[in-house]
């Protein structure tokens, strides 16, 4: 025991040297943020003189939470977080493209309000491109805080480093895995279980391309998992349930299991 409360000693010393701000606060932060852009998300809006005093208001939030790790930062945390707050036009313009794209792409969608306030989808895509502006200007574990609380409640993990291009659709959602490399153009629907992750790999490989490459317009089913940094889904594709890749497919291609266990390969097929 002795032992044990002397390397606890030392944990507990350097985890009081190297302090992040508590994730309560950093879940407030980037809730604060969604339910200012979406007030249907939380069900309450905000009196337009509001409105603009809000936006410095989540500025100062932001500076607050980065004070503790200015030592990280590769610039002080008032500049971080108006750096960040410049690419909120940015982050709404793509959500609100997102939200579209479910409600078009669910049939049992009723409208955009639904979407925003009900959809686990809408919530993990919108807590992405949060995590994802805050990782484009080097804020360290503060975007992965994030997702992974959105991981939590709604079982979608999406690594903040990965490239989602707008209209993103993410039908059900649960299971969801999307690595850090990955690339996803624009009008991709994921449905539940998809995994877009790497082949086995060393690690000093961590830095290199392991995620596959998904273009615009391609829609893959349940439960299929596609690995790889080399793979590439060309655009208009369609990927069926459970398929497994890990090598590249040419555009407009449809993959799909046979009755009998078979994969059938119908490649470059314009539609």
């Amino acid at each position: 025991m002795k032992d044990l409360l002397h390397q606890l000693r030392l944990r507990h010393a350097e985890a009081a040297a190297n302090a992040y701000p508590s994730t309560d606060l950093v879940i407030a932060f980037s809730n604060n943020l969604i339910n200012w852009m979406f007030p249907e998300h939380a069900g309450s809006v905000m009196a337009d003189a509001e409105l603009e005093h809000y936006a410095t208001v989540l500025e100062g939030q932001l500076a607050a939470l980065l004070q503790g790790v200015q030592h990280r930062l590769p610039v002080s945390a008032t500049t971080i977080s108006q750096q960040f707050m410049a690419q909120v036009p940015g982050i709404y313009s793509d959500l609100t493209k997102d939200a579209e794209a479910i409600l078009q792409g669910d049939p049992a969608a009723t409208c955009l309000y639904e979407v925003i306030r009900a959809y686990p989808g809408f919530y993990a895509i919108a807590a992405y491109r949060v995590a994802h502006a805050l990782h484009n200007i080097k804020v360290p574990l503060l975007p992965r805080i994030i997702t992974e609380h959105a991981h939590t409640r709604t079982g979608v993990d999406i690594h903040p480093a990965a490239v989602i291009g707008p209209y993103f659709c993410i039908d059900h959602g649960t299971g969801i895995v999307i690595g850090e490399t990955t690339t996803i153009g624009a009008h991709v629907k994921l449905y539940q279980g998809v995994t877009l992750g790497a082949l086995s790999i060393d690690k000093s490989m961590a830095k290199d391309k392991r995620h596959p490459t998904i273009e615009d317009h391609v829609v893959i089913y349940a439960a299929a998992t596609i690995l790889g940094g080399d793979t590439v889904i060309g655009h208009h594709s369609v990927i069926g349930g459970n398929v497994w890749l890990i090598k590249s497919v040419s555009a407009y291609s449809r993959i799909y299991y046979k009755a009998d266990g078979t994969i059938n390969v119908v490649e470059n097929k314009v539609v």
